[in-house]
Parts: C-alpha cells; structure tokens; sequence
C-alpha cells in the first residue's frame, strides 16, 4: 500500500533540501552570521573560539547547521553585550548566554570558558580560556583540534542525550585523517574513548 505524502510535509522536504544546498555552498544565513560575529569580536579584540559545527566545517568534516556557536569569557560575553544588544543582537530571553542575529534569524549560542561540557556537571574536561588555547587564522579563531575531540568525547560521554558529539568525535578521526598518537594529547579521563573510536574508524575503513 502506497501512503499519499501530504503537501505540508512535500513542501518542508523541498524546504529543507534547498536550506541543506545553500549551506554546504557556503550562501547560507549561518555563513554570513559567523562571518558578522567573528568580525565583531576581532574589532573588539575579545578572546574568542568558534566551536560546534561551523569549527567542524572548517576542521574538515562537512556538516549543516542553521546556528553558531563561540566559546567566551563571562567578561567577554558582558562586553559584548553591552555594545551590542539592541545593535542588530537580541537576546533569546531576558538574561540568556545566546543572542539571535536579528536581520538574519541566526541564533548564536555562547559557551562560557570554565563550564562544563554536555550535562554541566563537574569534570576533569572543562571548555578552556579561548585566551590561553586558541588557533588563529586571518579572520577566524577556533580551538585546536585536541582539544575540540577532548570536549566532544567528554560531553558524548556524559549522557545519551549528547551521543551526537561522540559521533562528531567519529567523523573528525574518519575525515580529517587524525592519528592514534593524539590520545596522548588528550585528558585520561577521555583517551580510552578516543582509542575505542579510533580503532573503530580503522576497522571500518579496512572493511571497505
């Protein structure tokens, strides 16, 4: 039996797939919204990072977003704030970390430096001071790739509810060709889990 797809979700598939074709040709509202923010933050000489999934695209591994996401201090975050809020940013709610580009309908998360990754609870994996631990290109900073897969192990590795990070995990081993020898590099509480998925991505590679 052949069910009927109705037009609702006919068109939100075609919705989708032109958002998906806009974005991985670089024109997406996301691209232009990274590009505002991280100008904005290098004029104001406020140490940042960007991390989630436009740092991925960057380190190598291609994957659509619609949001950006920047690690900062809280005296960043503040300063940025105050110059900016009612300047084209807006707050998702009164008292929020993240902001919405208003012209673009981006929304921007900020991850504070000190906090920690997926459930929130303390341990040995923090997010870092973008002051102290940062790679700095021309027009953008993220944090070096060590310490992006030691953030997303810990956080996939805190709660089911994040298991995407540990897939991100995943993904950056397979495309960016990383080594065995990074687990060194790595906090122990997490080096056994890259090890694990490490081993995992060869074995898989040489099935192919």
């Amino acid at each position: 039996m052949t069910e009927r797809l109705s037009p609702e979700n006919e068109a939100r598939f075609w919705e989708h797939l032109a958002a998906t074709e806009e974005f991985f040709m670089g024109t997406a509202p996301v691209h232009e919204a990274t590009r505002r923010i991280t100008k904005i933050l290098e004029e104001m000489s406020l140490p940042y990072a960007l991390i989630g999934a436009m740092a991925l695209n960057e380190y190598g591994f291609e994957r659509a977003t619609v949001d950006v996401d920047i690690l900062l201090t809280e005296d960043s975050l503040r300063a940025f704030k105050a110059a900016w809020l009612g300047r084209g940013y807006v707050e998702k709610f009164p008292g929020s970390r993240g902001v919405r580009d208003a012209e673009l309908g981006v929304s921007i998360d900020f991850v504070i430096a000190g906090h920690y990754p997926g459930d929130g609870k303390p341990k040995p994996v923090r997010f870092p001071d973008p002051a102290l631990v940062v790679q700095r290109g021309g027009r953008v900073a993220l944090l070096p790739i060590a310490r992006m897969i030691e953030l997303k192990l810990a956080s996939g590795m805190s709660s089911l509810d994040r298991a995407k990070d540990l897939g991100d995990a995943v993904e950056l081993i397979r495309h960016v060709k990383l080594p065995r020898e990074l687990a060194d590099e790595l906090d122990p509480s997490v080096r056994g889990k890259y090890l694990e998925a490490w081993d995992a991505v060869q074995n898989a590679v040489s099935m192919d």
